[in-house]
């Protein structure tokens, strides 16, 4: 009996610490993804407003340029 006992105490001790260990990595693996997410939305959220700012910029110049063609008129 006492090498069937030897035998289910490597399972179940085998199982719990695979079981930590794959909680282990996929914890890490969240939080490298969570992380390359918050800079992927930090570099976005700068390009848009780079973008607003251009636009307008744009649009200031576009009515400046109206405003100096009926001044001429």
């Amino acid at each position: 009996m006492a090498p069937s006992k030897w035998g289910y105490t490597r399972i179940i001790t085998g199982t719990i610490f695979g079981g930590i260990l794959g909680f282990y990595v996929m914890h890490r693996v969240e939080e490298s993804y969570k992380e390359k997410m918050k800079e992927r939305l930090a570099k976005y959220e700068a390009e848009m407003n780079r973008r607003a700012e251009l636009n307008q910029n744009s649009k200031e110049e576009i009515g400046k340029d109206k405003a100096e063609i009926l001044s001429e008129a």
